[in-house]
């Protein structure tokens, strides 16, 4: 893994430099409530003719006085015109001098690395090209928290121009990720336009977060076999997923033009991840999909069932229910005989609240939802 620092990153800054402007502002500040005093106390006038005549005095606008002035009220006018040139000058040269060096870019970028800090529950996207430019789209469209890693300013101010948030940063260096908050994502997806950044990502993902479901571009079936043993859950090619939509779109065009309006429509389509632990399951555990009256109770409707390996269930009896030895395989369009088994993955559809009445109705036997793109 590379370990390399990323470039926004610097030392803590010193007492001295964390606020360079302050200095100026305050002798700003000085003059003109020193000079405003000297009116209060010379001329006797309010407060408000007091700043005015500040106001009018320290620019060197022109304006007639406020009323004539004393002898020492001029003094205090001279004082005025002389104090507020010399550090209203300083005052914009510091401030420019600041604005050239960088410092107010830094305290943005500063500022935005704290609030990434309080980022939950978002879905990285490494990259910002075509097919990440899509990605953010779809992603948008369900509402979900977004944020974009990409090392290319054109692609990074393309982005933001969207109103999305970007880290400017090198997405295969480990600090990268971390900054992005991988231990607080729910997803990562790797879309950078290479398949060894892909691979690097997904090497340095896997390794920090094992249970973070990857999405990962592959462009080529050698990248896309790699990509899988380095730990993507699922590896994507633009081309085969190109083609498969174009020959579908040609062999059945009613069902491609189907999922397009479910795209846009109320209607989502979710994951529940059942517990391996028959416990958490509790009252379900054993009873079949009819038993459980799941459309009927919520609403909402499902798809398929994808069981867990063979290894991972134990056919045993608990609290009087006995399930049955399953397996890997994907369950499409069940029937209501199927049985909710530990580990087992429901693919479901239904609208916001359909789905979280379905996930109250299984409760803690749910241990992790990944939303998915209908």
């Amino acid at each position: 893994m590379k370990s390399r620092r990323p470039w926004f990153r610097r030392s803590p800054p010193t007492s001295r430099s964390k606020q360079p402007w302050l200095l100026p502002l305050l002798a700003l500040v000085l003059v003109i409530n020193a000079s405003a005093i000297g009116y209060r106390l010379t001329e006797g006038w309010d407060w408000g003719d007091c700043y005015w005549m500040v106001a009018i005095t320290i620019p060197t606008i022109g304006y007639g006085e406020v009323e004539p002035l004393s002898a020492a009220g001029r003094v205090v006018t001279v004082f005025s015109i002389v104090g507020g040139v010399v550090v209203v000058q300083l005052t914009i040269r510091s401030l420019v001098s600041l604005s050239e060096a960088g410092y107010f870019r830094k305290m943005r970028q500063r500022r935005f690395t704290d609030w990434v800090q309080t980022m939950q529950d978002h879905v990285i996207l490494c990259g910002y090209g075509r097919i990440g430019r899509e990605i953010a789209a779809q992603l948008g469209q369900e509402g979900i928290s977004l944020l974009i890693v990409e090392l290319d300013p054109d692609r990074r101010d393309a982005a933001e121009e969207k109103g999305l948030p970007v880290l400017l940063a090198d997405a295969t260096l480990d600090e990268t990720l971390i900054e992005a908050g991988i231990l607080r994502c729910r997803s990562l997806v790797a879309a950078l336009p290479n398949d060894a950044a892909n691979l690097y990502v997904v090497l340095s993902a896997r390794a920090m977060a094992p249970k973070l479901r990857l999405i990962a571009r592959s462009d080529s079936e050698e990248a896309e076999r790699k990509l899988r043993q380095a730990g993507a859950d699922r590896v994507i090619s633009p081309y085969v997923a190109g083609g498969r939509t174009m020959a579908a779109t040609a062999l059945r065009p009613l069902s491609v033009d189907f999922m397009d309006l479910l795209a846009g429509s109320d209607c989502e389509v979710e994951e529940f991840q059942l517990s391996d632990d028959p416990k958490m399951l509790g009252e379900l555990l054993g009873r079949t999909l009819q038993d459980l009256h799941l459309r009927r109770r919520t609403g909402a409707l499902v798809l398929a069932v994808r069981n867990p390996e063979p290894s991972v269930i134990n056919p045993y009896s608990y609290r009087g229910s006995t399930y049955a030895q399953g397996g890997p395989e994907l369950i499409a369009n069940p029937g209501g005989d199927v049985q909710v088994i530990p580990g087992q993955l429901m693919v479901v559809l239904g609208s916001k609240d359909q789905l979280a009445r379905f996930r109250a109705l299984l409760g803690a036997a749910v241990v992790e939802e990944s939303p998915m793109i209908a």
